[in-house]
């Protein structure tokens, strides 16, 4: 059995990862391929149930190291449960988020840095990486405006300028550190980011 492929998505909240992930894992799937479309924090449901705890907006005294500690945990769980026996099936799971997103909230913004998040990762995932990451790139200023056009926010959304600001400069040390990243201009219209994704992930399922 051909083994799968393990595909992230990622980028700063109001980058469009949700739509650009529901559009091209249902081409995919009229293409005949199986594919898993899951999500970080969450995705089985255990990990979703602590997705609840970090995203709950009334947890305003969340310390930050129990912050990366509880996605570490999430992400540890949802791997071993979902993305592996998928992986190892053959199937394409393509995620929304993974340790990039820990590097740039935990890491940057919350300021504990790059290298304990790495560490306590590296526990956590041991070993499992993705095949690809793809990074849906847009600006601060885009993807504030469409945080604010939201109808709620969780606790992260609900965030200062200045806690997004320094989640966008975490992603641009976590893209020079890892330069095999493809990455996609998210502010131009849909039709087009989807299109590239999407062809980012037929060529590295071809390849």
């Amino acid at each position: 059995m051909k083994k799968g492929l393990f595909i992230v998505l990622e980028g700063p909240d109001g980058s469009g990862k949700t739509t650009v992930a529901d559009i091209v894992c249902d081409r995919l799937c009229e293409k005949g391929y199986e594919i898993v479309h899951t999500r970080e924090p969450g995705g089985i449901d255990i990990a979703e149930q602590i997705r609840s705890v970090i995203l709950n907006p009334d947890n305003t005294a969340m310390d930050a190291r129990t912050e990366a500690l509880l996605y570490a945990a999430s992400r540890r769980q949802h791997l071993v449960e979902k993305v592996i026996p998928a992986v190892s099936s053959g199937k394409i799971v393509i995620c929304e988020r993974f340790l990039y997103s820990s590097l740039a909230y935990q890491g940057k913004a919350r300021g504990i840095g790059f290298d304990p998040i790495i560490s306590i990762n590296e526990f956590a995932i041991n070993g499992t990486y993705p095949d690809v990451t793809i990074f849906l790139d847009v600006d601060e200023e885009t993807g504030q405006k469409r945080i604010n056009s939201r109808t709620s926010k969780d606790r992260l959304d609900a965030e200062s300028v200045n806690f997004h600001r320094l989640v966008n400069e975490g992603y641009r040390e976590v893209l020079d550190r890892f330069k095999e990243t493809k990455i996609v201009d998210a502010t131009r219209d849909l039709d087009t980011v989807v299109s590239d994704t999407l062809k980012l992930i037929l060529d590295s399922i071809n390849d």
